[in-house]
């Protein structure tokens, strides 16, 4: 009888199937996704979120995930002070592909339509014919690419120059561009500065291997005293998990 080895090695695909499900519990905490809004975004209209304006949505749209990422969510955000509209809608996508994917302005269009077919879906229930009255608006999504990658991001971030003849035909073709976050952007001693978890996570998550090891004792002792202190038992524990995945 032929033996078979238990002790199959981890492949690519399933290490990024972990980090993806890490990553997910970084924009599933609503006090995580509001530090990454404040701090990473530079987009003033969130530069006050709290985490109790965020609601995770994502289960209302799983339909969408026909590629089986577990990183990807939608967030309802409650904006304040805002006559038109109070509510917006922040899709977050995660890349740890070394391989830039090309084709994220398509999977986005994706989310924004299906996001706003739901929207309007509720705002009908709420008083039937509304979307069909000319002060009726939609709300915004905004699409956020996180990208830890090493090599530049290089993908058409607008969906116009993924569509053909959109030099000549440009005013009747889709037209939003997603925001690209490079952890790369950020070098280990501006992420200290920010004191905050989500730093925490995002330098463990810059190590590409073991010999890197050795940058986080450059971390200050103050620096972790401080995020143990401050921060609630069952976020240190979940950061614990998050790091636990990445590593």
């Amino acid at each position: 009888m032929t033996k078979t080895n238990s002790h199959k090695p981890k492949t690519s695909t399933q290490n990024k199937k972990v980090k993806d499900s890490g990553a997910r519990l970084i924009f599933g905490d609503p006090i995580l996704c509001a530090q990454f809004l404040r701090g990473y975004t530079d987009i003033e209209l969130l530069k006050d979120v709290q985490p109790e304006d965020i609601e995770d949505v994502t289960d209302r749209f799983i339909s969408v995930w026909q590629e089986e990422r577990d990183s990807d969510t939608v967030k309802k955000i409650r904006l304040k002070n805002q006559e038109d509209i109070d509510t917006l809608y922040l899709i977050t996508l995660i890349e740890h592909q070394t391989k830039v994917d090309y084709d994220m302005s398509f999977r986005i269009l994706r989310y924004i339509v299906l996001i706003l077919t739901d929207y309007a879906a509720e705002a009908e229930k709420k008083q039937a014919g509304c979307t069909a009255l000319k002060g009726f608006r939609y709300p915004p999504v905004l699409p956020i690419v996180f990208y830890d990658g090493d090599r530049n991001w290089t993908a058409a971030k607008n969906f116009q120059e993924r569509t053909a003849l959109s030099d000549l035909l440009g005013e009747y073709i889709p037209n939003f561009q997603y925001l690209v976050v490079p952890l790369s952007r950020y070098s280990n001693q501006e992420l200290i500065e920010k004191e905050d978890e989500l730093s925490l996570i995002m330098l463990i998550d810059k190590l590409r291997s073991s010999a890197e090891f050795h940058e986080l004792a450059e971390i200050p002792d103050d620096y972790l005293e401080k995020i143990s202190r401050d921060s609630p038992e069952s976020l240190l524990k979940l950061i614990a998990k998050i790091i636990a995945a990445f590593l």
